[in-house]
């Protein structure tokens, strides 16, 4: 048998830079990853009518409509752009696209207000029915008045589709800013969620009395359990095995294929961020409820917010903008069920997909190896199609 050295050397060489490029990546944030793969960053900070300062990247492009990506829970822009070359800002501005991306209080890089500390119990006073009707608003705003464009299109994952749905039915008149929402994993209601997910958020009295009497009133802030945990992912011996295959994939879809361990030092240096232990309660009560309704504060406290004793719903049959649904059988967190009863719900859904592969999970959509492959695509075609 004869061996093709040359070839042997050239894999070899192309795995060692590989690795090299991943080890970099996690070093590195959302302004020097857009600069390497060859879209510098343009950064904004927006004000919040609240006072919140967030910061707000661009990868300025020639297309008519801008494009806005909106993050979930947990995450932040850098989320979109983990996956470099084929990370889909770096896709939609090789195509062409004004490609921009927001960042919702709380997180890293929004960790500021005009006049509150982050050590603030009252800067953490918040859900993502703030995220929609200041953060989402403020951000849409910006983007409209920077570009001169009079509707923009949006891309969001998770918890970055629900403040749309929030925001089209508290703020009607935003829904005309919206040319296309592509809706990526698109939670809203959580009846059908498995375990552990559902574990978790049949906790939600326990985390309500752990913010009422200790003080705990945000989720992986800097401090020592962020620290620890980056510690024990980062053991390349026992660290994938424990956070990705024992933490998340139980939660977002086991899917080795797409998210190996050799993204993990990436992933782990930028993911999870910080938000509020209370917008973590009102997706609880989303669930315990199984209601899509504003933040439940108790009887009393509602009558005087609401003037109602039960949070109003949130009126879906108000979201006019234009939807686009793709969601994923493995998807954990974003059940097929859950999706099937909001498109019930909306009233312009204009396409609706479900990933043809059965491994696909919650994360693939922004973290998996070969997303580009077999997602992005279909969100050109999407966004062609209504531009």
């Amino acid at each position: 048998m004869l061996f093709n050295y040359s070839s042997i050397a050239i894999i070899i060489l192309s795995q060692i830079i590989q690795t090299l490029t991943l080890l970099e990546d996690a070093k590195l944030f959302f302004t020097d990853l857009s600069s390497k793969y060859g879209h510098p960053a343009e950064k904004y900070d927006v004000t919040t009518e609240d006072g919140y300062i967030l910061t707000l990247y661009r990868l300025p492009g020639k297309s008519k409509l801008p494009v806005l990506l909106m993050h979930g829970l947990f995450s932040t822009a850098d989320s979109w752009i983990l996956r470099g070359n084929t990370s889909l800002p770096i896709t939609l501005a090789n195509s062409g696209y004004d490609v921009w991306i927001g960042n919702c209080r709380g997180n890293t890089y929004s960790r500021k207000h005009i006049h509150i500390s982050p050590n603030s119990r009252k800067f953490w006073n918040f859900t993502f029915h703030e995220l929609a009707i200041y953060d989402l608003r403020a951000v849409i705003d910006k983007v409209l008045k920077e570009t001169g464009a009079k509707k923009l299109n949006a891309i969001g994952h998770s918890l970055g589709n629900t403040i749309f749905y929030v925001l089209g039915s508290t703020v009607p008149e935003y829904n005309e800013k919206l040319n296309l929402l592509i809706a990526l994993s698109p939670i809203c209601y959580l009846h059908n969620v498995p375990s552990p997910v559902k574990n978790i958020l049949d906790l939600a009295p326990f985390f309500k009395e752990l913010r009422k009497q200790n003080y705990v009133d945000k989720v992986f802030g800097p401090g020592l359990i962020k620290q620890l945990l980056e510690k024990i992912c980062a053991n390349p011996v026992y660290g994938y095995i424990i956070c990705v295959e024992t933490l998340l994939f139980p939660l977002t879809g086991f899917n080795r294929e797409e998210l190996g361990p050799d993204f993990l030092p990436i992933l782990i240096s930028h993911f999870p961020s910080s938000s509020s232990l209370k917008n973590l309660l009102h997706l609880a009560q989303v669930y315990n409820r199984r209601k899509f309704a504003k933040y439940d504060y108790g009887f009393s406290k509602n009558f005087l917010l609401y003037n109602s004793t039960k949070p109003p719903l949130y009126d879906l049959g108000k979201v006019k903008m234009r939807i686009a649904l793709i969601s994923a059988k493995n998807d954990r967190l974003s059940t097929l069920k859950d999706v099937e009863i909001l498109r019930g719900r909306l009233t312009n859904i204009v396409s609706d997909l479900v990933m043809p592969l059965d491994k696909f999970n919650h994360v693939d959509y922004i973290w998996g190896e070969r997303t580009n492959l077999y997602l992005h695509p279909y969100i050109l075609s999407e966004l062609k199609m209504y531009s």
